[in-house]
Protein backbone atom coordinates (compact mmCIF):
# COMPACT_ATOMS: atom_id res chain seq x y z
CA UNK A 1 0.00 0.00 0.00
CA UNK A 2 3.00 2.44 0.92
CA UNK A 3 4.50 1.58 -2.30
CA UNK A 4 1.50 2.58 -4.72
CA UNK A 5 0.87 5.38 -2.67
CA UNK A 6 4.21 6.36 -3.13
CA UNK A 7 3.50 5.74 -7.30
CA UNK A 8 0.91 8.38 -6.82
CA UNK A 9 2.68 10.73 -5.33
CA UNK A 10 5.08 11.01 -7.54
CA UNK A 11 3.14 11.58 -10.35
CA UNK A 12 2.01 14.25 -8.11
CA UNK A 13 5.13 16.00 -7.62
CA UNK A 14 5.69 15.72 -11.41
CA UNK A 15 2.70 17.70 -12.36
CA UNK A 16 2.57 20.06 -9.50
CA UNK A 17 6.46 20.58 -9.46
CA UNK A 18 6.34 24.53 -11.55
CA UNK A 19 3.87 25.32 -8.76
CA UNK A 20 6.28 25.05 -6.14
CA UNK A 21 8.95 27.34 -3.97
CA UNK A 22 11.96 26.77 -4.08
CA UNK A 23 13.92 26.64 -0.35
CA UNK A 24 16.08 29.07 1.10
CA UNK A 25 18.93 26.67 0.92
CA UNK A 26 21.99 27.26 -1.20
CA UNK A 27 23.43 25.09 -3.84
CA UNK A 28 24.84 22.49 -1.29
CA UNK A 29 21.77 21.89 0.91
CA UNK A 30 20.21 23.54 3.61
CA UNK A 31 21.73 24.54 7.16
CA UNK A 32 18.23 24.96 8.66
CA UNK A 33 17.01 21.13 10.46
CA UNK A 34 13.51 20.61 9.75
CA UNK A 35 10.99 21.31 13.15
CA UNK A 36 8.68 18.86 12.01
CA UNK A 37 10.41 15.05 12.52
CA UNK A 38 13.77 14.56 14.26
CA UNK A 39 16.20 13.66 11.69
CA UNK A 40 17.96 11.86 14.19
CA UNK A 41 15.07 9.26 15.06
CA UNK A 42 14.55 5.56 14.14
CA UNK A 43 11.38 6.25 12.19
CA UNK A 44 11.66 4.27 8.85
CA UNK A 45 12.10 6.05 5.53
CA UNK A 46 8.75 6.11 4.16
CA UNK A 47 7.26 8.41 7.51
CA UNK A 48 10.03 10.68 6.31
CA UNK A 49 9.28 10.98 2.62
CA UNK A 50 5.30 10.74 3.54
CA UNK A 51 6.32 13.90 5.81
CA UNK A 52 8.31 15.24 2.99
CA UNK A 53 5.01 15.44 0.98
CA UNK A 54 2.86 16.76 3.78
CA UNK A 55 4.98 19.80 4.35
CA UNK A 56 5.30 20.43 0.21
CA UNK A 57 1.72 20.95 -0.21
CA UNK A 58 1.67 23.11 3.22
CA UNK A 59 4.73 25.17 1.15
CA UNK A 60 7.08 24.16 4.10
CA UNK A 61 9.96 23.87 1.62
CA UNK A 62 13.18 24.35 3.81
CA UNK A 63 11.32 21.44 5.87
CA UNK A 64 11.07 19.42 2.65
CA UNK A 65 14.74 20.21 1.07
CA UNK A 66 15.95 18.64 4.77
CA UNK A 67 13.13 15.77 5.04
CA UNK A 68 13.94 14.57 1.26
CA UNK A 69 18.02 14.87 1.85
CA UNK A 70 17.77 12.39 5.19
CA UNK A 71 15.27 10.12 2.95
CA UNK A 72 18.22 9.61 0.64
CA UNK A 73 20.81 9.22 3.48
CA UNK A 74 17.91 6.60 4.49
CA UNK A 75 17.77 5.17 1.61
CA UNK A 76 20.03 5.63 -1.22
CA UNK A 77 18.09 3.94 -3.70
CA UNK A 78 14.52 6.03 -3.26
CA UNK A 79 14.10 6.96 -7.10
CA UNK A 80 11.43 9.46 -5.73
CA UNK A 81 13.14 11.03 -2.94
CA UNK A 82 15.99 12.21 -5.88
CA UNK A 83 13.18 12.90 -8.49
CA UNK A 84 11.69 15.43 -6.01
CA UNK A 85 15.13 16.63 -4.84
CA UNK A 86 15.83 17.54 -8.29
CA UNK A 87 13.14 20.19 -8.55
CA UNK A 88 14.06 22.09 -5.88
CA UNK A 89 17.50 22.32 -7.21
CA UNK A 90 16.27 23.43 -10.49
CA UNK A 91 14.81 25.75 -8.54
CA UNK A 92 17.72 27.07 -6.57
CA UNK A 93 19.49 27.77 -10.03
CA UNK A 94 21.83 25.01 -9.63
CA UNK A 95 21.06 22.78 -12.58
CA UNK A 96 24.12 20.48 -12.28
CA UNK A 97 22.70 18.70 -9.00
CA UNK A 98 19.35 19.08 -10.66
CA UNK A 99 20.41 17.38 -13.72
CA UNK A 100 22.26 14.46 -11.65
CA UNK A 101 19.19 14.04 -9.03
CA UNK A 102 16.70 13.89 -12.17
CA UNK A 103 19.33 10.71 -13.97
CA UNK A 104 19.58 8.92 -10.36
CA UNK A 105 15.87 9.38 -10.35
CA UNK A 106 15.93 7.38 -13.94
CA UNK A 107 18.37 4.86 -13.51
CA UNK A 108 16.91 3.60 -10.49
CA UNK A 109 13.16 2.95 -11.71
CA UNK A 110 14.35 2.86 -15.68
CA UNK A 111 10.69 2.27 -16.42
CA UNK A 112 9.72 5.05 -14.87
CA UNK A 113 7.84 7.21 -17.96
CA UNK A 114 7.57 9.93 -15.55
CA UNK A 115 11.38 10.00 -15.06
CA UNK A 116 12.53 9.17 -18.21
CA UNK A 117 10.14 12.22 -19.82
CA UNK A 118 11.51 14.62 -17.47
CA UNK A 119 14.88 13.88 -18.03
CA UNK A 120 14.56 14.35 -21.45
CA UNK A 121 13.32 17.77 -20.74
CA UNK A 122 16.17 18.95 -18.59
CA UNK A 123 18.47 17.91 -21.34
CA UNK A 124 16.65 19.45 -23.72
CA UNK A 125 16.48 23.04 -21.70
CA UNK A 126 20.23 22.27 -21.10
CA UNK A 127 20.76 21.69 -25.14
CA UNK A 128 22.36 18.36 -24.53
CA UNK A 129 20.64 16.93 -27.70
CA UNK A 130 22.18 13.86 -27.70
CA UNK A 131 21.30 12.57 -24.02
CA UNK A 132 17.91 13.92 -24.61
CA UNK A 133 17.63 11.53 -27.66
CA UNK A 134 18.78 8.55 -25.56
CA UNK A 135 16.37 9.24 -22.90
CA UNK A 136 13.51 10.06 -25.78
CA UNK A 137 14.17 6.68 -27.15
CA UNK A 138 14.34 4.96 -24.25
CA UNK A 139 10.72 6.53 -23.38
CA UNK A 140 9.28 5.69 -26.78
CA UNK A 141 10.31 1.70 -26.19
CA UNK A 142 8.14 1.68 -23.06
CA UNK A 143 5.52 3.05 -24.70
CA UNK A 144 4.27 2.91 -28.36
CA UNK A 145 2.31 5.02 -28.04
CA UNK A 146 3.57 8.10 -27.76
CA UNK A 147 3.75 9.56 -31.37
CA UNK A 148 4.20 12.86 -29.95
CA UNK A 149 7.81 11.24 -28.86
CA UNK A 150 8.61 10.19 -32.81
CA UNK A 151 8.08 14.11 -33.44
CA UNK A 152 10.35 15.30 -31.11
CA UNK A 153 12.50 13.06 -32.17
CA UNK A 154 12.36 14.19 -35.71
CA UNK A 155 13.15 17.47 -34.66
CA UNK A 156 16.07 16.46 -32.26
CA UNK A 157 18.02 14.34 -35.41
CA UNK A 158 17.74 17.21 -37.19
CA UNK A 159 19.31 19.97 -34.57
CA UNK A 160 22.08 17.27 -34.70
CA UNK A 161 22.21 16.81 -38.13
CA UNK A 162 22.02 13.29 -38.20
CA UNK A 163 19.30 13.61 -41.14
CA UNK A 164 19.29 9.84 -41.80
CA UNK A 165 17.94 8.67 -38.32
CA UNK A 166 14.97 11.70 -39.18
CA UNK A 167 14.36 10.03 -42.03
CA UNK A 168 14.02 7.03 -40.45
CA UNK A 169 11.89 8.23 -37.54
CA UNK A 170 9.72 10.29 -40.20
CA UNK A 171 9.31 6.34 -41.43
CA UNK A 172 8.35 5.37 -37.88
CA UNK A 173 5.99 7.75 -38.09
CA UNK A 174 4.18 6.92 -41.73
CA UNK A 175 4.10 3.44 -40.44
CA UNK A 176 1.97 3.82 -37.84
CA UNK A 177 -0.30 6.83 -39.54
CA UNK A 178 -0.28 5.63 -42.85
CA UNK A 179 1.28 8.62 -45.76
CA UNK A 180 0.18 11.88 -45.00
CA UNK A 181 0.91 15.93 -46.43
CA UNK A 182 2.77 16.63 -43.33
CA UNK A 183 5.24 13.65 -43.51
CA UNK A 184 6.02 13.66 -47.11
CA UNK A 185 6.60 17.38 -47.05
CA UNK A 186 9.29 16.78 -44.16
CA UNK A 187 10.93 14.17 -45.17
CA UNK A 188 10.94 16.00 -48.61
CA UNK A 189 12.48 18.86 -47.13
CA UNK A 190 15.03 16.84 -45.51
CA UNK A 191 16.35 15.28 -48.42
CA UNK A 192 17.05 18.90 -49.77
CA UNK A 193 19.02 19.55 -46.64
CA UNK A 194 20.68 16.54 -47.74
CA UNK A 195 21.11 17.60 -51.38
CA UNK A 196 19.98 14.85 -52.24
CA UNK A 197 17.51 16.20 -55.28
CA UNK A 198 15.96 13.03 -56.53
CA UNK A 199 14.91 11.69 -53.32
CA UNK A 200 12.92 14.77 -52.23
CA UNK A 201 11.43 15.04 -55.85
CA UNK A 202 10.47 11.30 -55.53
CA UNK A 203 9.08 11.85 -51.99
CA UNK A 204 6.11 14.17 -53.58
CA UNK A 205 5.57 12.51 -56.29
CA UNK A 206 4.71 9.13 -54.26
CA UNK A 207 2.31 11.59 -52.43
CA UNK A 208 0.71 12.98 -55.38
CA UNK A 209 0.81 9.53 -57.04
CA UNK A 210 -0.98 7.77 -54.00
CA UNK A 211 -4.12 10.56 -53.53
CA UNK A 212 -4.38 11.14 -57.51
CA UNK A 213 -7.97 13.28 -57.14
CA UNK A 214 -5.93 15.89 -54.82
CA UNK A 215 -4.85 18.14 -56.94
CA UNK A 216 -3.18 20.10 -54.11
CA UNK A 217 -0.88 16.87 -53.93
CA UNK A 218 0.18 17.40 -57.65
CA UNK A 219 0.78 21.48 -57.05
CA UNK A 220 3.13 20.46 -53.94
CA UNK A 221 4.69 18.03 -56.63
CA UNK A 222 5.33 20.33 -58.78
CA UNK A 223 6.64 22.79 -56.47
CA UNK A 224 9.14 20.65 -55.67
CA UNK A 225 10.28 20.26 -59.13
CA UNK A 226 10.48 23.76 -59.78
CA UNK A 227 12.37 24.44 -56.25
CA UNK A 228 14.73 21.30 -57.64
CA UNK A 229 15.40 22.74 -61.19
CA UNK A 230 12.85 20.85 -63.09
CA UNK A 231 11.36 23.81 -64.55
CA UNK A 232 9.50 22.12 -67.81
CA UNK A 233 8.15 19.26 -65.70
CA UNK A 234 6.59 21.48 -63.03
CA UNK A 235 5.24 23.83 -65.55
CA UNK A 236 3.69 20.49 -67.43
CA UNK A 237 2.11 19.75 -64.21
CA UNK A 238 0.29 23.31 -63.73
CA UNK A 239 -0.79 23.53 -66.50
CA UNK A 240 -2.54 19.84 -66.11
CA UNK A 241 -3.68 21.18 -63.15
CA UNK A 242 -5.43 24.50 -64.37
CA UNK A 243 -6.84 22.63 -67.25
CA UNK A 244 -8.54 20.61 -64.78
CA UNK A 245 -9.38 22.71 -62.35
CA UNK A 246 -9.27 26.54 -63.68
CA UNK A 247 -9.35 28.40 -60.62
CA UNK A 248 -6.97 26.17 -58.43
CA UNK A 249 -4.83 28.94 -56.28
CA UNK A 250 -1.98 26.54 -55.83
CA UNK A 251 -1.21 26.55 -58.97
CA UNK A 252 -2.03 30.11 -60.15
CA UNK A 253 0.18 31.38 -57.18
CA UNK A 254 3.23 28.95 -57.69
CA UNK A 255 2.88 30.08 -61.56
CA UNK A 256 2.93 33.43 -60.69
CA UNK A 257 6.12 33.30 -58.58
CA UNK A 258 8.10 31.46 -61.17
CA UNK A 259 7.12 34.27 -64.33
CA UNK A 260 8.04 37.16 -61.49
CA UNK A 261 11.62 35.37 -61.40
CA UNK A 262 11.32 35.57 -64.96
CA UNK A 263 10.80 39.12 -65.41
CA UNK A 264 7.48 38.61 -67.24
CA UNK A 265 5.65 41.47 -66.00
CA UNK A 266 2.36 41.16 -68.32
CA UNK A 267 2.11 37.52 -67.22
CA UNK A 268 2.13 38.24 -64.05
CA UNK A 269 -0.33 40.91 -63.85
CA UNK A 270 -2.73 39.03 -65.58
CA UNK A 271 -1.94 35.98 -62.81
CA UNK A 272 -2.43 38.34 -59.70
CA UNK A 273 -5.83 39.83 -61.19
CA UNK A 274 -7.07 36.09 -61.76
CA UNK A 275 -5.70 34.95 -58.24
CA UNK A 276 -7.35 38.29 -56.62
CA UNK A 277 -10.57 38.06 -58.64
CA UNK A 278 -10.97 34.58 -58.43
CA UNK A 279 -14.39 33.46 -57.13
CA UNK A 280 -12.98 30.46 -55.26
CA UNK A 281 -10.40 32.68 -52.99
CA UNK A 282 -10.28 33.31 -49.46
CA UNK A 283 -9.92 36.28 -47.82
CA UNK A 284 -6.80 34.74 -46.55
CA UNK A 285 -5.68 34.31 -50.05
CA UNK A 286 -6.70 37.25 -51.11
CA UNK A 287 -4.50 39.44 -48.50
CA UNK A 288 -1.77 37.24 -48.55
CA UNK A 289 -1.37 37.96 -52.33
CA UNK A 290 -2.09 42.19 -51.73
CA UNK A 291 0.93 41.59 -48.99
CA UNK A 292 2.47 40.23 -51.53
CA UNK A 293 2.19 42.94 -53.89
CA UNK A 294 2.31 45.50 -51.58
CA UNK A 295 5.89 44.17 -50.73
CA UNK A 296 6.84 43.83 -54.42
CA UNK A 297 5.60 47.29 -55.22
CA UNK A 298 7.25 48.59 -52.29
CA UNK A 299 11.27 47.19 -53.31
CA UNK A 300 10.41 47.80 -57.49
CA UNK A 301 10.27 51.67 -56.30
CA UNK A 302 6.98 51.63 -54.13
CA UNK A 303 5.12 52.92 -57.16
CA UNK A 304 1.18 52.86 -55.66
CA UNK A 305 -0.97 53.65 -58.52
CA UNK A 306 -1.16 49.74 -59.90
CA UNK A 307 -1.60 48.46 -56.26
CA UNK A 308 -4.61 50.62 -55.86
CA UNK A 309 -6.28 50.19 -58.82
CA UNK A 310 -6.08 46.39 -57.08
CA UNK A 311 -7.43 47.72 -54.08
CA UNK A 312 -10.19 49.32 -56.12
CA UNK A 313 -11.33 46.50 -58.03
CA UNK A 314 -11.33 44.02 -54.97
CA UNK A 315 -13.60 46.23 -52.70
CA UNK A 316 -15.99 46.12 -55.64
CA UNK A 317 -16.56 42.35 -55.09
CA UNK A 318 -19.10 41.46 -52.36
CA UNK A 319 -16.95 41.45 -48.88
CA UNK A 320 -17.94 38.88 -46.36
CA UNK A 321 -15.52 40.63 -44.04
CA UNK A 322 -13.44 43.92 -43.77
CA UNK A 323 -9.68 42.33 -43.85
CA UNK A 324 -9.23 43.82 -47.50
CA UNK A 325 -10.66 46.87 -46.59
CA UNK A 326 -8.52 47.17 -43.65
CA UNK A 327 -5.26 46.28 -45.56
CA UNK A 328 -6.02 49.02 -47.52
CA UNK A 329 -6.27 51.82 -45.38
CA UNK A 330 -3.08 50.51 -43.31
CA UNK A 331 -1.81 50.67 -47.16
CA UNK A 332 -3.05 54.11 -47.54
CA UNK A 333 -1.35 55.04 -44.21
CA UNK A 334 1.88 53.79 -45.46
CA UNK A 335 1.89 55.85 -48.51
CA UNK A 336 0.54 59.26 -46.53
CA UNK A 337 -2.55 59.59 -48.53
CA UNK A 338 -5.12 62.49 -47.69
CA UNK A 339 -6.87 61.99 -44.73
CA UNK A 340 -10.30 62.63 -46.79
CA UNK A 341 -9.48 59.20 -48.99
CA UNK A 342 -8.20 57.24 -46.05
CA UNK A 343 -11.31 58.29 -43.97
CA UNK A 344 -13.97 57.28 -47.25
CA UNK A 345 -12.09 53.62 -46.96
CA UNK A 346 -12.47 53.52 -42.93
CA UNK A 347 -16.43 54.62 -43.58
CA UNK A 348 -15.99 50.93 -45.60
CA UNK A 349 -14.58 49.30 -42.92
CA UNK A 350 -17.16 50.31 -40.45
CA UNK A 351 -20.26 49.61 -43.33
CA UNK A 352 -18.68 45.82 -43.21
CA UNK A 353 -17.56 45.41 -39.85
CA UNK A 354 -19.94 48.56 -37.55
CA UNK A 355 -17.66 46.77 -34.34
CA UNK A 356 -14.39 47.35 -35.52
CA UNK A 357 -13.00 49.44 -32.69
CA UNK A 358 -9.71 50.20 -34.79
CA UNK A 359 -10.86 52.11 -37.73
CA UNK A 360 -13.74 53.94 -36.05
CA UNK A 361 -10.50 55.09 -33.45
CA UNK A 362 -8.93 56.53 -36.35
CA UNK A 363 -12.08 58.55 -37.92
CA UNK A 364 -12.23 59.80 -34.07
CA UNK A 365 -8.85 61.00 -34.26
CA UNK A 366 -9.06 62.43 -37.57
CA UNK A 367 -12.27 64.11 -36.79
CA UNK A 368 -10.91 65.87 -33.20
CA UNK A 369 -7.86 66.67 -35.23
CA UNK A 370 -10.24 68.59 -37.61
CA UNK A 371 -11.95 69.91 -34.55
CA UNK A 372 -15.62 68.53 -36.17
CA UNK A 373 -16.47 67.79 -32.66
CA UNK A 374 -20.06 66.65 -33.77
CA UNK A 375 -18.76 64.20 -35.67
CA UNK A 376 -16.66 63.18 -32.87
CA UNK A 377 -19.75 62.78 -30.83
CA UNK A 378 -22.15 61.16 -33.64
CA UNK A 379 -18.40 58.84 -34.08
CA UNK A 380 -18.83 57.57 -30.41
CA UNK A 381 -21.90 57.60 -29.69
CA UNK A 382 -22.11 54.30 -32.23
CA UNK A 383 -19.09 53.05 -30.79
CA UNK A 384 -21.31 53.05 -27.59
CA UNK A 385 -23.36 50.30 -29.18
CA UNK A 386 -21.03 48.02 -31.06
CA UNK A 387 -17.62 48.20 -28.51
CA UNK A 388 -19.48 49.64 -25.48
CA UNK A 389 -16.07 48.25 -23.42
CA UNK A 390 -13.76 50.14 -25.23
CA UNK A 391 -12.94 53.54 -22.81
CA UNK A 392 -11.10 55.70 -25.51
CA UNK A 393 -14.56 56.52 -27.73
CA UNK A 394 -16.50 57.58 -23.90
CA UNK A 395 -13.43 59.41 -22.97
CA UNK A 396 -13.50 61.25 -26.62
CA UNK A 397 -17.19 61.74 -26.04
CA UNK A 398 -16.85 63.51 -22.76
CA UNK A 399 -13.95 65.61 -24.29
CA UNK A 400 -15.95 66.72 -27.59
CA UNK A 401 -19.01 67.82 -25.19
CA UNK A 402 -16.60 69.37 -23.03
CA UNK A 403 -15.54 71.42 -25.51
CA UNK A 404 -18.66 72.36 -26.89
CA UNK A 405 -19.77 73.61 -23.28
CA UNK A 406 -22.10 71.43 -22.66
CA UNK A 407 -20.68 70.10 -19.28
CA UNK A 408 -23.84 67.82 -18.09
CA UNK A 409 -23.57 65.42 -21.15
CA UNK A 410 -19.31 65.53 -21.03
CA UNK A 411 -19.81 64.43 -17.44
CA UNK A 412 -22.77 61.81 -18.19
CA UNK A 413 -20.11 60.54 -21.06
CA UNK A 414 -17.07 59.85 -18.26
CA UNK A 415 -19.55 58.40 -15.56
CA UNK A 416 -20.24 55.67 -18.56
CA UNK A 417 -16.84 55.28 -19.15
CA UNK A 418 -15.83 54.82 -15.86
CA UNK A 419 -18.49 51.83 -15.14
CA UNK A 420 -16.45 49.69 -18.22
CA UNK A 421 -12.88 49.97 -15.88
CA UNK A 422 -11.16 46.74 -15.12
CA UNK A 423 -8.06 45.77 -13.57
CA UNK A 424 -6.73 45.42 -17.19
CA UNK A 425 -7.86 49.22 -18.10
CA UNK A 426 -4.61 51.35 -19.22
CA UNK A 427 -3.97 53.41 -15.94
CA UNK A 428 -3.42 56.41 -17.54
CA UNK A 429 -6.91 56.69 -19.60
CA UNK A 430 -8.48 55.64 -16.27
CA UNK A 431 -6.43 58.73 -14.47
CA UNK A 432 -7.68 60.97 -17.08
CA UNK A 433 -11.49 60.09 -16.95
CA UNK A 434 -11.08 60.91 -13.21
CA UNK A 435 -8.58 64.22 -13.67
CA UNK A 436 -11.60 65.53 -16.24
CA UNK A 437 -14.52 64.38 -14.15
CA UNK A 438 -12.86 66.23 -10.81
CA UNK A 439 -12.74 69.54 -12.94
CA UNK A 440 -16.44 69.16 -14.33
CA UNK A 441 -17.94 68.42 -10.63
CA UNK A 442 -15.62 71.19 -9.42
CA UNK A 443 -17.43 73.71 -12.15
CA UNK A 444 -20.45 72.27 -11.04
CA UNK A 445 -20.20 73.64 -7.72
CA UNK A 446 -19.74 70.44 -6.38
CA UNK A 447 -16.16 70.13 -4.46
CA UNK A 448 -16.27 67.60 -2.89
CA UNK A 449 -16.87 64.93 -5.32
CA UNK A 450 -14.91 66.48 -7.42
CA UNK A 451 -11.90 65.80 -4.52
CA UNK A 452 -13.24 62.42 -4.61
CA UNK A 453 -12.66 61.95 -8.31
CA UNK A 454 -9.56 63.80 -7.80
CA UNK A 455 -8.30 61.52 -4.82
CA UNK A 456 -9.19 58.28 -7.63
CA UNK A 457 -6.67 59.75 -10.38
CA UNK A 458 -3.97 59.61 -8.24
CA UNK A 459 -4.20 56.89 -7.35
CA UNK A 460 -4.49 55.44 -10.68
CA UNK A 461 -1.61 57.53 -11.48
CA UNK A 462 -0.28 59.09 -8.82
CA UNK A 463 2.39 61.24 -11.35
CA UNK A 464 -0.68 63.10 -13.25
CA UNK A 465 0.60 66.53 -12.95
CA UNK A 466 -2.65 67.91 -14.25
CA UNK A 467 -4.81 66.79 -12.18
CA UNK A 468 -2.13 67.52 -9.15
CA UNK A 469 -2.28 71.11 -10.25
CA UNK A 470 -5.92 71.52 -10.50
CA UNK A 471 -6.68 69.30 -7.14
CA UNK A 472 -4.15 71.98 -5.05
CA UNK A 473 -5.34 75.16 -7.22
CA UNK A 474 -9.11 74.31 -6.29
CA UNK A 475 -8.26 73.19 -2.59
CA UNK A 476 -6.41 76.97 -1.89
CA UNK A 477 -9.51 78.60 -4.00
CA UNK A 478 -11.12 77.42 -0.81
CA UNK A 479 -8.71 77.46 1.67
CA UNK A 480 -9.21 73.75 2.72
CA UNK A 481 -5.41 71.32 3.53
CA UNK A 482 -3.15 73.68 2.32
CA UNK A 483 -0.49 71.66 3.18
CA UNK A 484 -1.44 69.21 0.95
CA UNK A 485 -2.31 71.38 -1.53
CA UNK A 486 1.02 72.53 -1.53
CA UNK A 487 2.81 69.52 -1.80
CA UNK A 488 1.02 68.41 -4.61
CA UNK A 489 1.62 71.65 -6.21
CA UNK A 490 5.09 71.26 -5.37
CA UNK A 491 5.86 68.16 -7.64
CA UNK A 492 4.04 70.42 -10.20
CA UNK A 493 6.81 72.21 -10.46
CA UNK A 494 9.46 69.95 -10.01
CA UNK A 495 8.05 68.13 -13.16
CA UNK A 496 7.81 71.04 -15.26
CA UNK A 497 9.74 73.97 -13.84
CA UNK A 498 8.66 76.53 -16.65
CA UNK A 499 4.85 75.63 -16.49
CA UNK A 500 3.41 79.60 -16.07
CA UNK A 501 -0.20 77.89 -14.31
CA UNK A 502 1.50 75.39 -12.55
CA UNK A 503 4.32 78.36 -11.12
CA UNK A 504 0.96 80.42 -10.24
CA UNK A 505 -0.52 77.96 -8.32
CA UNK A 506 2.08 77.27 -6.05
CA UNK A 507 2.70 81.03 -6.03
CA UNK A 508 -0.59 81.45 -4.97
CA UNK A 509 -0.95 78.20 -2.22
CA UNK A 510 1.99 80.23 -0.46
CA UNK A 511 0.02 83.81 -0.82
CA UNK A 512 -3.21 81.91 0.90
CA UNK A 513 -0.17 80.52 3.40
CA UNK A 514 0.74 83.96 4.04
CA UNK A 515 4.22 83.42 3.10
CA UNK A 516 4.71 86.56 0.56
CA UNK A 517 7.73 86.42 -0.55
CA UNK A 518 8.01 83.26 -1.21
CA UNK A 519 5.12 83.72 -3.31
CA UNK A 520 6.81 86.97 -5.11
CA UNK A 521 9.36 84.64 -6.00
CA UNK A 522 7.31 82.07 -7.86
CA UNK A 523 4.89 84.68 -8.98
CA UNK A 524 7.92 86.07 -10.90
CA UNK A 525 8.64 83.41 -12.62
CA UNK A 526 5.13 82.55 -13.23
CA UNK A 527 5.15 86.15 -15.40
CA UNK A 528 8.41 85.28 -16.84
CA UNK A 529 7.01 82.02 -18.65
CA UNK A 530 3.20 83.15 -19.33
CA UNK A 531 3.61 83.76 -22.67
CA UNK A 532 -0.44 83.71 -23.20
CA UNK A 533 -0.67 86.72 -20.61
CA UNK A 534 -3.13 85.29 -18.73
CA UNK A 535 -5.48 87.40 -16.99
CA UNK A 536 -5.65 85.40 -13.79
CA UNK A 537 -1.55 85.10 -13.27
CA UNK A 538 -1.16 88.86 -13.84
CA UNK A 539 -4.22 89.73 -11.28
CA UNK A 540 -2.18 87.33 -8.89
CA UNK A 541 0.81 88.84 -9.44
CA UNK A 542 -0.97 91.79 -8.38
CA UNK A 543 -2.53 90.00 -5.34
CA UNK A 544 0.74 89.16 -4.23
CA UNK A 545 2.67 92.36 -4.63
CA UNK A 546 0.03 94.09 -2.81
CA UNK A 547 0.40 91.90 0.57
CA UNK A 548 4.44 92.48 -0.25
CA UNK A 549 3.68 96.12 0.32
CA UNK A 550 4.59 97.43 -3.20
CA UNK A 551 1.49 98.77 -4.16
CA UNK A 552 2.34 100.69 -7.11
CA UNK A 553 3.76 97.71 -9.09
CA UNK A 554 0.28 95.85 -7.99
CA UNK A 555 -1.87 98.32 -9.17
CA UNK A 556 0.17 98.63 -12.58
CA UNK A 557 -0.14 95.05 -12.45
CA UNK A 558 -3.60 94.90 -11.94
CA UNK A 559 -4.67 97.32 -14.73
CA UNK A 560 -3.19 95.31 -17.29
CA UNK A 561 -4.78 92.60 -16.31
CA UNK A 562 -7.92 94.81 -16.83
CA UNK A 563 -6.72 95.02 -19.91
CA UNK A 564 -7.34 91.81 -20.95
CA UNK A 565 -10.26 91.18 -18.80
CA UNK A 566 -12.41 94.48 -18.50
CA UNK A 567 -15.34 93.06 -17.39
CA UNK A 568 -13.58 92.22 -14.18
CA UNK A 569 -15.87 93.59 -11.15
CA UNK A 570 -13.08 92.71 -8.56
CA UNK A 571 -10.36 93.92 -10.50
CA UNK A 572 -12.39 97.31 -11.00
CA UNK A 573 -12.31 97.58 -7.19
CA UNK A 574 -9.02 96.62 -6.24
CA UNK A 575 -7.16 99.21 -8.60
CA UNK A 576 -9.80 102.49 -7.21
CA UNK A 577 -8.92 101.11 -3.61
CA UNK A 578 -5.39 100.59 -4.17
CA UNK A 579 -5.23 97.14 -2.10
CA UNK A 580 -6.04 93.58 -2.64
CA UNK A 581 -9.70 92.64 -2.09
CA UNK A 582 -10.68 89.16 -1.26
CA UNK A 583 -13.41 87.95 -3.70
Amino acid sequence: MIRLFLVLVVLWGYLGASAQTPPAAQQGGSNHTSSFLPLSSSLTYDTFFLEAIVQRQKGNNDAVFDLLQHCIKLKPDAAEAYYFLAQYYLQLKNDSLAGQNYLKAAELEPNNTVFLETLAQWYINQQDFDNAITALERLYNEDKSRDDLLEMLCELYQQTENYPKAIETLNRIEAAEGKSEHLSYSKSEIYTKQGMKQAAIAEMEALARQYPNDLNYKGMYADKLLQNDEEQQALRLYNEILAEEPDNIRALVSLRSYYRVQGETEIVDSLTERILLNPSATTEQRVYMMRQMVGESERDGGDSTQVLEMFHKLLQQPQKDADIASLCAAYMSLKEMPRDTIAAILHTILRIAPDNAGARLQLVSYAWDAKDLDEVVSLCQDARQYNPEEMAFYYYQGMAFYQKDQRDKALEAFQNGISVITQESNPAIVSDFYAVMGDLFYQKGLPQQAFEAYDSCLQWKDDNIMCMNNYAYYLSELGQQLDKAEQMSYKTIKAAPKNATYLDTYAWILFMKERYAEAKIYIDQALQNDSDSSAVIIEHAGDIYAKGGNVERAVALWQQAQEIDPDNKILNRKIKRRKYIKK
